[in-house]
């Protein structure tokens, strides 16, 4: 029991270690925001949001962005907040619960426990998870112009939008407007998940679940994709639908 616990205590150390070098690895894309220019008109900020006196908090997401048109490289504000609500974002804290949720129901992994402190853990493991990675992304990111925002194509056919959905899983626009190997994401994915074995309980601390993990980690990213890629659809219909209605 006391080794069980002192394990326990050694992972959530480590766990909040990370997450702490994780958020220093960011200080540079937050001092360059806070000395550079409110963001600009691009295709993510419209000129409306460029005008106000004060910029967009960084927990506001950003803008749907589309592919037509100049290219406008991300500025260091609109990185960091990419990172923010990509990591503390509604949709990604409920996507925690339902996986936190999946594990404990199924006990998985078995040192956790099927209660709720194993869910506390369990959520908290993918917090770090998540953390670390959308940390790396964006830092890599922009030491060589990566940029990590979807690009949506609605004017095209809808299996030319989901293969862009599925291309956009493993590249990412550079700073001259082309699509290069997303590598930041590739590093970010692959070193996260290995990284993680120093801390994660010993059933699933092995190369074979890393590279598992890190497989769900561009799966996941393609899902978000498809999200932002049709959400804005579906939100425009019931909204119009809705208002028809109301006629």
């Amino acid at each position: 029991m006391l080794e069980l616990q002192a394990r326990c205590i050694r992972r959530r150390f480590a766990s909040g270690a990370i997450v702490a070098l994780a958020l220093l690895a960011l200080s540079p894309l937050a001092l360059a925001q806070s000395t550079s220019q409110p963001d600009g008109s691009s295709p993510s900020e419209t000129p409306d949001d460029a005008s106000k006196p004060n910029p967009p908090s960084l927990l506001t997401p950003l803008k749907p962005v589309t592919e037509e048109g100049p290219y406008v490289p991300i500025k260091p504000r609109q990185r960091l907040r990419w990172f923010v609500t990509n990591t503390i974002g509604p949709a990604h804290l409920a996507g925690g619960i339902f996986s936190a949720g999946f594990g404990t129901a199924f006990d998985r992994p078995k040192e956790y426990g099927p209660h709720w402190g194993g869910f506390a853990d369990r959520y908290g493991m993918r917090m770090t998870g998540i953390v670390t990675g959308n940390a790396m992304e964006a830092s890599i990111g922009a030491v060589w112009g990566e940029d990590p925002r979807y690009f949506r194509v609605p004017d095209q056919s809808f299996k030319a939008r989901v293969a862009n959905v599925v291309k956009l899983t493993f590249v990412a626009r550079r700073e001259d407007g082309s699509f290069q190997p997303a590598y930041a994401r590739y590093i970010a994915f692959s070193g996260n998940n290995f990284l993680s074995n120093q801390w994660r309980v010993e059933s699933e601390a092995n190369n074979h679940d890393a590279v598992l993990r890190t497989a769900e980690g561009f799966a996941g990213r393609m899902a978000a994709n498809a999200f932002e890629e049709f959400w804005p659809d579906v939100k425009t219909h019931f909204l119009h639908k809705r208002s028809s209605g109301d006629d």
